[in-house]
């Protein structure tokens, strides 16, 4: 342990900062291992690692990512035993974690997700969590702290440990209910499509889907405005500046909209924007100014349009079925279906991704026979 980084006042976690120590720690996990981490986001495109907080059969260990690279060790253990990793809304603790792990664990318990399946609401905290299975009321003062700092207090290292002290516990709870609810399936399955999306969050192709200001546009505006929003995102990237600070929505669909005719008027138009420098303009510029292509065009998934009032119609329609199915599964319409889905469904009439596999088999029949036309 770093004598710098003494134990938890109250559980003793190892402070693990060398490959040997991280490595000899988890040669004693299987089953079940409880996962946090501690990071920070905020002047910077890709979130930093600060902190891995473990627990395995009442040992706790705090794992430094700035001290050692600990993704070989991770990947190693999990190929060999492929144990479940205990987490609590880990998306994103996963995306800060995939540059070590790709393709996340080999199998996951999301305990915010299990609390759903098992009638608890969705986007129950893990405090909640504590104080209903374990009696325990937990102090969060250290949820904006540094973590990159070094050493870390007492106080830190007790929060970030006790993150993961009750996993063990809460996972044991909810897994009873879901067995006892025959839920294990879909939750399971939910667990899956969790990894795989937080896994392919980086590439979204049809940025231009969300901006649905822009969906009575003509097909070649719509076009610039992906390019244009495809370069914010590899420029945000290749900067490791978040990407409100090289263009705000509102400032690409301007732009797309009404494209500036000199570097000037663009530096006009983009006052304030601290990532947007001299060379990032003059190369924006060029992007505005190069024209769209057939190839663009067809690349370019429209944006759907708000629903008019059939569509309102076959909403709330599609609503009312999901509410009494919920009711009659006794889970929250949101996670069975949520209302974003059902309108992408009416305005593109492809059933969602997100609505794919048990889902589909609940659902589609009803749905489908409530899609206007």
């Amino acid at each position: 342990m770093n004598p710098s980084n003494p134990h938890s006042p109250h559980t003793d976690a190892l402070w693990i900062a060398d490959r040997d120590g991280l490595d000899a720690w988890l040669a004693h996990v299987n089953g079940l291992l409880a996962v946090d981490t501690e990071f920070m986001r905020t002047n910077t495109y890709y979130a930093r690692l600060a902190l891995i907080q473990l627990a395995h059969a009442g040992r706790y260990a705090l794992v430094d990512p700035l001290a050692l690279h600990p993704g070989q060790s991770l990947s190693r253990m999990d190929e060999r035993d492929a144990p479940t990793w205990i987490m609590h809304s880990p998306s994103e603790d996963l995306e800060v974690l995939a540059p070590l792990l790709p393709h996340g664990p080999g199998n996951l318990f999301d305990t915010q997700l299990a609390a759903a399946f098992v009638g608890m609401g969705l986007g129950t905290s893990y405090r909640t969590l504590v104080e209903t299975f374990c009696g325990v009321f937990l102090d969060k003062g250290e949820t904006r702290s540094n973590w990159m700092q070094r050493p870390l207090t007492d106080s830190q290292l007790e929060y970030a440990t006790l993150d993961v002290v009750y996993l063990h516990a809460i996972h044991e709870n909810l897994q009873q209910q879901l067995i006892e609810r025959d839920r294990m399936t879909w939750f399971q399955a939910d667990c899956e499509r969790l990894k795989q999306r937080t896994g392919d969050r980086a590439s979204d192709e049809q940025p231009q889907r969300s901006l649905r200001g822009a969906s009575s546009w003509p097909r070649e505006r719509q076009a610039l405005l992906r390019r244009v929003l495809l370069w914010r995102e590899a420029t945000a990237r290749e900067l490791d500046q978040p990407r409100p600070w090289l263009l705000q929505d509102a400032q690409i669909m301007s732009l797309a909209e009404d494209i500036p005719g000199s570097t000037s008027a663009l530096a006009e138009r983009t006052r304030g924007q601290r990532a947007l420098r001299g060379p990032q303009r003059k190369t924006l510029l060029d992007v505005l100014h190069q024209p769209v292509t057939d190839q663009e065009m067809q690349a370019t998934a429209p944006i759907p349009a708000a629903l008019d009032s059939t569509g309102k119609r076959a909403l709330n329609a599609m609503k009312q079925d999901v509410n009494r199915l919920a009711e009659q599964l006794d889970l929250p319409p949101g996670l069975l279906a949520a209302r974003k889905m059902l309108e992408e469904y009416i305005a593109t009439w492809t059933w969602p991704d997100a609505l794919q596999g048990w889902r589909h088999d609940l659902l589609h029949e009803q749905l489908s026979a409530h899609l206007p036309g």
